[in-house]
């Protein structure tokens, strides 16, 4: 993973955690129901958008490396999988 994207995806990672915090802590409290919710759609988006981050700098920086090196079929493979995976 290259620097700009490891810290894009940290920084997404130190938000989605306060957020099941703060879900958590709503739990707790017995917020309504509705509104446990809410907070946790917004947090399977912050996840999807994680996702396409990594994604994204996968497919530019290592896809791109492992292709020049040669080592295409492994890596074609892993995106297969991980496609496979997402459309479950």
């Amino acid at each position: 993973m290259d620097a700009d994207t490891r810290a894009d995806v940290m920084k997404r990672l130190a938000y989605i955690d306060g957020h099941i915090a703060g879900i958590k802590r709503m739990v707790e409290q017995d917020t309504y129901c509705v509104d446990v919710m809410k907070q946790t759609y917004a947090v399977r988006r912050a996840l999807d958008k994680l996702e396409a981050k990594m994604l994204d700098g996968h497919l530019r920086h290592c896809v791109v490396e492992a292709i020049e090196s040669g080592r295409a079929d492994p890596v074609l493979d892993e995106l297969v999988e991980i496609y496979a995976l997402a459309g479950r």
